[in-house]
């Protein structure tokens, strides 16, 4: 079979020409664009829905489909908030002919994934439904487009399908509350302040997504969910528009809204002339930040004088990005990073925002220099050579468009129709903005770019946010800062912008140009091969994927795995400091303007087993890129003290934030039982940070990337061999071999990382003190492929992923509707090459969920893949990932990346023998082979086979942290899986310990006279001694006393009664003052009502206890012979002992404080009650009804069942049918809650 892609080596150039030779336009600047969008078919139909159709071959045999409604968060009323995005989600679960999340079935079944975020996504002012379909077969186009018009109007919303996804939901908001969602949230509302925007993140509030109706949700979609809102958005391999018109005017035309729609509100943000501040202090905070937000009108395109002021301002963003990149390089910068963009943040409203992170303690310093460098730019301006940079730039990429016109992806195109529809944002067509840009851009002077800082004053809307985790400063800081600022500017103080030199030339001394040693073809792949003189082996592929696209990447074997402990912190710093130095012969604040305009990027990584350059450029940068690798080769990277200081700090920043990052316990103590303690596993610190060496890190650096021959180099584009093979030989080939060989491994005896897989169950609980409750699960199953059938098992391990991930998120995500999203992963001894025998990883899986039910959740997990086991698979489940794996492969065979991928991939697996288009043909055949055989036995077989150890596996859960108490109280829910051995014998033996301490302090006090220091806190440990209780005359008595209560009940009850009838009466006879009278004192008898409810929940909670205790006391019997052994063994210790032991329990002493404090606090059931969230529910129960009685007040229906909680009986009756005085009486007690 043959991968070659035919191309024609001339094409490109003659592409570059046109560019060059495009004509400059008319340059009225008073031209209007058309309002309808180029290049599109678009229109309406009779029911006011929009259309948009184009051809679009990019990807071959694809359709990118939408359905764009302008309805979105800011539509919500108070207790509709999050409505839109739920709407959203059901639109997957049920419609009129799809139920049962038939349509996420059918997007599985022909290829099309379905995933978090890639379906469909809520905006405030919007909702858009996604489709990525393949259109082979004609009846997919036509049932996809079926699916959509679904979604328009037939969105099911019953009760049943909100409950099931009612906990996705949740968990998608309890995602989101993490630092960045909170600093998220804290920015928007300060930003919007004033508006109904403020309040609407479609995201939405906890209160409403766990209680609100499907009544709700129901009457939100009939009122805003019309045609007149909505677009449809086709862009695909079609062989013509006209049919899939046809398809839409099929499946939408006969569609009509029964009501009116109404018009779509328009929310305005208010402007402000005082800046807004907010010192927001997040403890989990992932760094410290600073952000200035200027707020403003969205730009309107309707003109070419419009299209030059939107040049104007990105020409404006771009020239002060680079300043503020340089200023982040100096020494003892104020910032890390800091940048600035515009946002399209609403309708009609846009914002500036600059943003900069920084070292603890340095917000004010940082926001002080980034206002400093705006006001600089209102005295000073830009310098010409500063936009002659810029300018470049710009054309650069308005070029590389242009090139591309026609092979742009349908997804993006889609995104810019969209974007039409929901905003109004004009389509011009490429070839036009091309000749707008060619024209216009000579012409954009600097002081024009410079007067857009006269727009970005804080007295016009600005807002201001810095992000501490540790308060340092406060608000009157912040304006103290802006003060001064503005009376530096005022007297002129700043000084201007000081331009460094640039050199021009990457490479000073041009290298002597290698030649080839042999060059070999593989036809199979179309790709060519050579050996060039300093040894380096090159192979390049010519391809027509994309018209400006070279992707090129060079391996050599050998990396961190080589190294002792010693050298092994300091060398995994080295690509750290060296890029901050300048690895490519230049420091980066100088580089990125000598590369001004060319479109090219090199990078480079040092991992466990290789060490690896990698990029892309243009075909017309190819002499650049080879540059830069020279450049990488024949460096020598010198330290720097100025330059690792930075470094250093970067670094101890991020160690910082991880450590504030409640997931960082977790995930170490994860890697730490899945893979060992070995230092390669071993998080990166403070103290390892200190170990570094800088010396030694720059060491070596400089010998990862000295020797060529150690290395292979693949390059996959749009290349023309006659240009692409002389600049090889020149800047590739003129690399120097070394004398002796520098780091030069053999594949074949790499030295492996020290992975520990576990080798029974383990099971723990990691507690992390966190702001808001997160929970995340990890299960990992240690797997085994043998070296005979390696290739082939790699390929049925990915299709067991891909199974795995497909079976829990059906079971945990559409059938219990408890977890948002689940990745499976398979990680295969860390990506070691080239091994000769059997090889060792692990498959993962994640998901975050409740805590509350994580445990339950893993049973329901481990229970699936046991059934799978034992069962295996369906038929229809091995089409669908069959069918899921082929999409994939078919859209990569267009992708240059793919390419470099598997030919990479070729080089490194074990059966490369030096013929790599031999290589590709065994690992293709193999893939073939795998998918011929996949059936339900083989894949089951698969499983039992890698997944070899039923009892091997691994649970890691994060948990909130929480006493002491509470912790052990969740062991319990721990099932037939069960709880680690180890975890019981400790429980065990504590308890065993503390009731022998508490012996022996008793009788030491008597014999030895223990001091009071002792004495006390003895009983600070255990409480005085009490004399017993008989636990079953107490559990007697407090029946009495529940008896008692529920007496006392029944009387309220009855009086609560009498006063409604009493209410009733005057009602009828118009006499409100007395009917509220009654009405007053039947809520005082509800109250005493209420208070004697949580008197009986308490006793029932002791009563609980109290059975518990038994229970705990017959199990601290049966371990009386470990207490006596610990008693005598006691008797051998003196007095100095004791006080040893009693320092080295000071830890548990806390602990069982926090116990001593548990117990003395309601358990059981009524410790997880929110009385605040109980209160809120019944009242939003009896609003709905009593509104539903009042609008419909001919109708009535039957009350629902009471839920109370177990243990409790039901005190009063329900009735099942009101009278009409109820219903007055009613109305009178909403009159009286207004």
């Amino acid at each position: 079979m043959s991968f070659f892609s035919p191309h024609n080596h001339h094409s490109s150039i003659t592409r570059q020409l046109s560019f060059g030779s495009l004509e400059a336009v008319n340059m009225e600047l008073d031209k209007e664009f058309d309002a309808l969008p180029f290049g599109v078919d678009y229109g309406r139909l009779e029911n006011g829905l929009v259309y948009y159709v184009k051809c679009n071959p990019k990807p071959r045999q694809r359709a990118s489909l939408a359905l764009a409604v302008n309805v979105g968060s800011v539509l919500e009323e108070e207790d509709e908030r999050g409505v839109a995005h739920i709407v959203e989600h059901l639109a997957f679960s049920a419609t009129k002919k799809y139920t049962n999340h038939a349509i996420v079935k059918f997007l599985e079944s022909i290829g099309a994934e379905f995933g978090p975020c890639q379906n469909a996504e809520t905006s405030c002012d919007g909702t858009v439904y996604k489709l990525l379909i393949p259109i082979d077969k004609p009846e997919l186009l036509s049932e996809a487009i079926q699916v959509l018009a679904e979604f328009s109007s037939e969105i099911r919303l019953s009760k049943d399908d909100l409950e099931k996804e009612r906990g996705a939901v949740m968990e998608e908001y309890r995602d989101n509350r993490n630092a960045d969602g909170r600093i998220l949230d804290a920015c928007w509302t300060l930003v919007m302040e004033g508006s109904k925007y403020a309040d609407r993140l479609p995201i939405g509030l906890e209160n409403v997504i766990k209680k609100v109706s499907s009544q709700t949700l129901k009457q939100f979609y009939q009122k805003w969910y019309h045609l007149s809102n909505m677009a449809v958005i086709a862009v695909g391999d079609f062989s013509d528009t006209k049919s899939v018109i046809e398809l839409i005017k099929t499946n939408f035309g006969h569609k009509y809204s029964a009501l009116e729609p109404p018009p779509i509100p328009h929310f305005k943000v208010p402007s402000h002339d005082d800046p807004r501040f907010s010192y927001f202090v997040e403890p989990e905070a992932s760094e410290s930040a600073v952000m200035i937000a200027y707020k403003m009108q969205a730009d309107e395109m309707k003109t070419v004088k419009d299209y030059r002021e939107k040049l104007v301002k990105s020409m404006f963003c771009m020239a002060l990005n680079r300043r503020l990149f340089r200023i982040s390089r100096r020494k003892d910068p104020p910032y890390f990073s800091c940048s600035v963009d515009s946002y399209d943040l609403v309708h009609d409203l846009k914002a500036y925002v600059m943003t900069s992170s920084c070292k603890e303690k340095g917000t004010l310093e940082a926001l002080e220099s980034m206002l400093i460098e705006i006001a600089r730019i209102r005295l000073h301006g830009f310098s010409e050579r500063e936009i002659s940079v810029v300018r470049a730039l710009k054309m650069s990429s308005i070029e590389s468009t242009y090139l591309e016109r026609d092979q742009m992806e349908s997804s993006s195109l889609r995104h810019d129709y969209t974007e039409h529809f929901t905003n109004n944002k004009p389509i011009i067509g490429i070839e036009y903005e091309a000749q707008l840009q060619k024209s216009i851009l000579p012409d954009i002077l600097a002081s024009e770019v410079s007067k857009f800082a006269e727009k970005l004053w804080t007295s016009c809307s600005c807002v201001i946010l810095i992000v501490e985790p540790q308060a340092f400063a406060g608000i009157d800081d912040m304006k103290n800062i802006v003060m001064k600022i503005n009376k530096l500017e005022n007297k002129g103080s700043i000084s201007p912008w000081d331009d460094e030199h640039i050199p021009e030339e990457i490479v000073n001394s041009m290298p002597n140009t290698g030649n080839i040693i042999e060059q070999r073809e593989h036809a199979n792949i179309g790709a060519s091969e050579l050996t060039l003189s300093n040894g380096m082996r090159v192979c390049y592929k010519c391809t027509d994927f994309f018209n400006d696209q070279v992707l090129f990447a060079g391996f050599s074997y050998g990396g961190l795995s080589e190294l002792p402990e010693c050298k092994y912190f300091s060398s995994s710093m080295g690509s750290t400091i060296a890029e901050e130095i300048g690895m490519f012969g230049h420091r980066p604040s100088v580089l990125i303007d000598m590369l001004a305009g060319k479109r090219v990027d090199v990078d480079i990584e040092i991992s466990n087993y290789k060490r690896t350059f990698y990029g892309y450029c243009s075909p017309f940068y190819l002499e650049a890129a080879f540059q830069l690798v020279y450049q990488l080769f024949t460096t020598k990277v010198t330290p720097d003290d100025e330059v690792i200081k930075r470094a250093m700090q970067v670094k101890e920043e991020a160690i910082l934030a991880r450590e504030r990052d409640p997931y960082t316990s977790f995930s170490n103590r994860a890697r730490e039982i899945n893979h060992g303690n070995s230092y390669f596993f071993r998080p990166f610190g403070i103290n390892e940070l200190q170990k570094v060496n800088p010396v030694k890190a720059c060491e070596y650096f400089n010998t990862c990337f000295k020797d060529p021959s150690t290395f292979t180099v693949v390059i996959i584009g749009k290349t023309d061999p006659t240009v692409a093979v002389p600049l090889i030989l020149k800047y590739l080939g003129g690399i120097e071999k070394p004398p002796l060989p520098i780091l030069h491994f053999n594949s074949d005896y790499i030295k492996g990382l020290p992975y520990e897989y576990p080798k029974s169950i383990t099971r723990e609980v990691v507690y992390s003190p966190m702001i808001e409750v997160q929970c995340m699960v990890r299960i990992c199953f240690p797997i085994e492929l043998k070296n005979g059938t390696m290739e082939e098992e790699i390929h049925y391990t990915g299709f067991l992923t891909r199974l795995l991930e497909a079976k829990l998120l059906q079971l945990l995500r559409f059938k219990h509707g408890q977890i948002y999203n689940a990745s499976v992963s398979e990680s295969i001894d860390g990506d070691l090459p080239c091994l000769t025998g059997d090889i060792c990883g692990d498959i993962r899986i994640d998901f975050s969920c409740n805590p509350k039910i994580s445990l339950k959740l893993v049973d329901l997990a481990l229970n699936e893949i046991l059934r799978l086991r034992e069962e295996g698979p369906s038929d229809q489940d091995v089409e669908t990932i069959l069918e899921v794996e082929q999409r994939a492969h078919e859209n990569g065979l267009q992708e240059n990346y793919y390419w470099l991928n598997q030919i990479l991939r070729s080089y490194q697996s074990r059966i490369y023998s030096g013929d790599i288009g031999t290589s590709f043909k065994i690992l293709d055949e193999g893939r073939s082979k795998v998918r011929e055989l996949l059936n339900p036995l083989t894949m089951q077989l698969a499983l039992q086979r890698i997944m070899a150890h039923r009892n091997q596996h691994t649970v890691v859960i994060l948990m909130p942290q929480t006493s002491w108490f509470n912790r052990i109280k969740s062991f319990s829910q721990w099932t037939r899986q069960g709880i680690d051995m180890k975890i019981v014998a400790a429980i065990a033996g504590f308890t065993v310990l503390a009731l022998s301490l508490r012996r022996y302090s008793k009788q030491s006090s008597e014999d030895r006279g223990f001091n009071c220091r002792e004495l006390t806190m003895f009983k600070g440990l255990f409480g005085k001694t009490k004399p017993e209780t008989n636990a079953l005359t107490t559990l007697d008595k407090l029946n009495e006393t529940l008896e008692m209560l529920e007496k006392k009940e029944n009387v309220l009850l009855k009086k609560a009664a009498a006063e409604v009838e009493k209410a009733k009466e005057y009602a009828k006879g118009r006499n409100k003052r007395a009917a509220i009278q009654c009405l007053k004192r039947k809520k005082l008898y509800e109250q005493q009502i209420e208070q004697l409810g949580n008197f009986q929940l308490r006793v029932h909670d002791q009563m609980i206890l109290l059975e518990g205790a038994k229970a705990t006391t017959e199990t601290v019997d049966a371990l009386r012979t470990g207490a006596a052994a610990m008693k005598a063994m006691q008797k051998a210790t003196n007095i100095d002992d004791v006080d040893k032991t009693m320092d080295e329990i000071n830890e548990q002493t806390e602990n069982m404080k926090q116990i001593q404090e548990a117990l003395s606090n309601p358990i059981g059931a009524s410790a997880d009650f929110d009385e605040d969230e109980l209160e809120a529910e019944l009242e939003e129960l009896e609003g709905a009804e009593l509104e539903e009685q009042l609008l419909q007040p001919a109708t009535t229906a039957p009350a629902a069942p009471v839920q109370v909680p177990a243990g409790r009986q039901q005190a009063r009756p329900v009735p099942q049918k009101r009278t009409a005085e109820e219903d007055e009486l009613a109305a009178l007690q909403a009159e009286m809650a207004l």
